[in-house]
């Protein structure tokens, strides 16, 4: 077991709130942190069958066991508990009774705004960062090693070889939460419409392109999307736009939670391959807006992140809106530094100073190399070196 930034709000919100939920992707390490931030609470998994028909059949009784409080694993599986343990804790709002955990967001979600507004805290655990799998005894040491594996703690915690546990993660992932959320017709679309969307991880979102591509309407699409967005496969990365040009895009970016789970997607089989593939550009820059993703997540903030690109001009890989604070990333997996890097952060810095804006703008540049330096244009950062940064200030 590894220590999850995460626990600390777990515990702070856990103190305000009778009931606290943690949600994410399934296998991101949900129930493990919880068992071991509370070793003393009985915890009960509604993935088993017995214990599933116990709290959906005599919801009362079931809530009656475990008076004290439980942490209740896999509380989509019941939802229908959830209008009991509103009467319960309505009853007994004592904080930190209950901790409920949950895969699938939407359906979990919308239970929870109907029962447990107001009575609750929310929580987002994703698969570890770079930082968290440290705490591992053995993680690669080169960059694309560790993009290709991704940060799924089973893979580390078990040893199972990455391609291995991410297909099998995969065919769960598509045969029983897919399933469960959307009626699919035909999985094998579903499954090809996966891997085109690995294929456009860190670009901006075309549904009319994805959907000849796929074979499907852009209202599927759209639905589809959002199944991956709920169940936290992927994120959309909005636009930021200020009325500065009326030339800025406004089409938000596709990007995966996982590098690995892209590399399986599109079937690059060992490191090398990805050193070499065409996307590798596209797959680092998903791997740095994740991690900086769970920089803010893992500590209940909810992020303010953005991309920015005019038509003809400068484009911007990532930007962190802290009120009139816009922190700006390029990102760039070469390990070597070139002038080149530095031009879409001059542009854009630029561009504000001459809209006359009041936005104080801090570029940095986020490379594959082994040396960070401050240069005139921007800070240079290895990617070894991005959890030294505080993200949001």
């Amino acid at each position: 077991m590894i220590s999850r930034e995460l626990e600390t709000k777990l515990h702070e919100l856990n103190g305000y709130y009778p009931v606290v939920v943690v949600t994410g992707p399934r296998q991101s390490g949900k129930t493990t942190l919880c068992r071991m931030a509370y070793p003393d609470k009985p915890y009960v998994s509604l993935e088993a069958m017995d214990t599933r028909d116990f709290a959906v059949s005599d919801p009362r009784g079931f809530l009656a066991k475990y008076a004290d409080g439980a942490i209740l694993d896999e509380i989509q599986h019941a939802p229908e508990l959830l209008s009991y343990l509103q009467s319960d804790i309505d009853a007994r709002p004592d904080s930190g009774r209950f901790i409920l955990t949950g895969s699938q967001h939407f359906e979990l979600s919308q239970s929870i705004s109907q029962s447990l507004a107001g009575r609750c805290g929310i929580l987002v655990l994703l698969p570890p960062s770079l930082e968290e799998l440290g705490g591992f005894p053995a993680i690669p040491s080169d960059l694309f090693s560790f993009l290709w594996q991704g940060a799924y703690p089973r893979i580390y915690d078990r040893k199972i070889p990455a391609h291995q546990w991410l297909a099998d993660y995969t065919a769960t992932y598509i045969q029983r939460d897919v399933r469960q959320v959307i009626n699919v017709g035909d999985l094998q679309t579903f499954a090809g419409f996966l891997k085109l969307c690995a294929g456009r991880t860190g670009q901006e979102i075309n549904l009319s392109a994805l959907g000849n591509d796929a074979g499907i309407s852009r209202n599927t699409i759209r639905a589809w999307l959002s199944v991956l967005e709920t169940s936290y496969i992927i994120h959309r990365l909005p636009a930021w736009h200020v009325n500065i040009r009326k030339q800025v895009a406004k089409t938000p970016k596709l990007h995966f939670f996982d590098s690995g789970l892209v590399c399986y997607l599109l079937g690059i089989h060992d490191p090398e391959q990805l050193r070499l593939h065409p996307l590798r550009g596209a797959i680092f820059e998903t791997w740095v807006v994740s991690e900086i993703y769970k920089h803010m997540v893992h500590k209940g903030i909810k992020p303010r992140l953005f991309h920015y690109r005019e038509s003809r001009g400068s484009e911007i890989d990532l930007i962190i809106e802290h009120g009139r604070e816009l922190i700006t990333l390029e990102i760039k997996s070469g390990a070597t530094i070139t002038r080149d890097f530095f031009k879409h952060l001059k542009l854009f810095s630029a561009r504000m100073t001459k809209a006359s804006h009041d936005h104080q703008v801090k570029p940095y540049l986020v490379y594959g190399g082994e040396d960070s330096q401050k240069r005139s244009d921007a800070e240079v950062l290895s990617w070894r070196q991005l959890h030294g940064m505080n993200w949001m200030s």
